[in-house]
C-alpha cells in the first residue's frame, strides 16, 4: 500500500453484505480516546501506543490510550471540577449522564493505558506520579473492572478533572464493521510531574512522537493507522505548543464523520466525507453496480 491506512482484507464482502441486505449493522458503543500533548525542544509531542499484532480489531495500528465507556461511569458519586455536565452534555451532543460517562471514559482509559491521571485533591490542583505500587494495584483493579472509577476516585479523595480537557472529533466505526464505536476524541496536555508508561496490555509499544514525524511515517506506509488517528495527527500540525492545541479544542466541530461504502461499476468506493485523502476504490467483479450502503467511521 502507498500509506500506512489500515484496511481490513474482509471489508469488501461486508460491505457487498451490507448492500444487498444480508448484513444488519451492530449498534455502536460509545467510546472515548485522548490526544495526550507535552511540549519537547521541537514542538509538541502526541502519546501513541502500537496495537498487538494479534489483536482482533486494528492489531500492528498506531492508536491514541481509549477504550468504551465502563456502565458505571455515569456514577452521580463522582466528585467533578471544570464545565458542568450541562455544558459538557451540549458540546458532546448528549444527555448529561452520557456526557460524563464519555468525559469521565477518556480519564479512566488515559490512566488505565497510560498511567496518565487527569484528577487531583481539589478542582485547581492534579495528582503528581503516578507510579507506585499502590497506584498500580489500583490501576490493574480499574481495568479489570474490580473496582469502578468512582470508587477508585472516591477512596482517594480525588476529584476529576474535566477542565483538562477539551473535545477535539468524533468518528463512528463503519456500518459494515463487526466491531463499532461512537468515539469522541479529547485533547489533554500531560500534568507536570506525571509520566507516561506502556500500561495496555493491548499495546506492545509506546512512542512520544511528534505529529509532522508521525505524519510522515504514515505517509511513507512505515506507520500503520485508522483514519481518525492518523487524521488527529494531521489537525495538530498548526500549533507550536501543546497548550495551544488544548485551546484550540473549544472551537473544533464535533460533527460525526461518517464514512459511506458504495458498490458501482464493479468497485468498491469507499469514502470518508471531508477527508478524501482516505478514499478507496477496490475492485469487486462480484458487486451490482450502483449499489449503495451508508457507513459510519
Amino acid at each position: 500500500m502507498a500509506n500506512g491506512q489500515w484496511y481490513p482484507p474482509e471489508w469488501p464482502d461486508r460491505i457487498r453484505a451490507l448492500a444487498d441486505g444480508t448484513l444488519t449493522p451492530v449498534s455502536p458503543k460509545r467510546a472515548a480516546t485522548v490526544l495526550l500533548l507535552k511540549d519537547t525542544e521541537a514542538g509538541p509531542a502526541v502519546h501513541m501506543l502500537r496495537r498487538r499484532a494479534s489483536m482482533a480489531f486494528a492489531g500492528g495500528a498506531y492508536a491514541y490510550p481509549g477504550g468504551g465507556v465502563d456502565p458505571r461511569d455515569d456514577d452521580t458519586r463522582i466528585r467533578w471540577a471544570g464545565p458542568p455536565r450541562a455544558s459538557w452534555a451540549e458540546r458532546l451532543g448528549v444527555d448529561e449522564a452520557g456526557a460524563q460517562a464519555i468525559v469521565c471514559a477518556a480519564v479512566r482509559e488515559t490512566y488505565e493505558e497510560a498511567g496518565v491521571l487527569l484528577a487531583g485533591p481539589d478542582p485547581d490542583s492534579v495528582v503528581g506520579d503516578t507510579t507506585g505500587d499502590d497506584w498500580e494495584a489500583d490501576r490493574a483493579a480499574l481495568v479489570a473492572r474490580e473496582q469502578s472509577f468512582a470508587e477508585f476516585l472516591h477512596r482517594r479523595g480525588l476529584v476529576l478533572r474535566s477542565d483538562l480537557l477539551g473535545a477535539w472529533a468524533r468518528w463512528i466505526t463503519p456500518e459494515f464493521e463487526s466491531r463499532r464505536y461512537d468515539t469522541w476524541f479529547f485533547a489533554a496536555v500531560l500534568p507536570a510531574g506525571q509520566r507516561t508508561r506502556n500500561a495496555s496490555t493491548e499495546a506492545d509499544r509506546t512512542v512520544w512522537i511528534r505529529p509532522a514525524e508521525a505524519a510522515a511515517g504514515y505517509d511513507r506506509g512505515e506507520l500503520l493507522m485508522m483514519p481518525p488517528t492518523i487524521a488527529a495527527l494531521r489537525e495538530l500540525l498548526p500549533y507550536g505548543s501543546a497548550a495551544e492545541a488544548l485551546a484550540a479544542a473549544a472551537a473544533r466541530d464535533l460533527t460525526p464523520v461518517q464514512a459511506t461504502a458504495r458498490l458501482r461499476d464493479g468497485e468498491i468506493v469507499l469514502s470518508w466525507p471531508g477527508h478524501e485523502e482516505f478514499t478507496k476504490h477496490v475492485p469487486s467483479s462480484s458487486a451490482p453496480a450502483d449499489a449503495t450502503g451508508g457507513g459510519r467511521a
